[in-house]
């Protein structure tokens, strides 16, 4: 996870505030709770460009199940792609 700026922080905690207008805590609560949950919640939203990204270039497969979720698998026929992307580092490759 990545750390939040001083801007981040405020839009954070008045976001929660305005949200959550009875909430009180203490600031290990506030930096636990608060400001985990939203740093989680971005991080999800990237973790799914990327997963859309990788199945776009179809590295990994998604599959929908009976219930209604995505699982995500690596794609069989192209792990020596992607064994090949890993040994040469990946970072900027899914953003092309």
């Amino acid at each position: 996870m990545h750390g939040l700026s001083r801007a981040e922080i405020v839009e954070a905690l008045l976001s929660y505030l305005v949200e959550n207008a009875d909430a009180r805590d203490t600031l290990e609560g506030i930096v636990e709770w608060w400001l985990l949950d939203r740093t989680i919640r971005h991080d999800t939203a990237e973790v799914k460009r990327v997963l859309d990204d990788l199945v776009a270039k179809e590295l990994i497969l998604e599959r929908k199940t009976g219930d209604g979720r995505i699982h995500y698998c690596v794609n069989p026929r192209k792990q020596k792609e992607i064994r090949a992307l890993l040994k040469r580092g990946m970072s900027g490759q899914t953003e092309e």
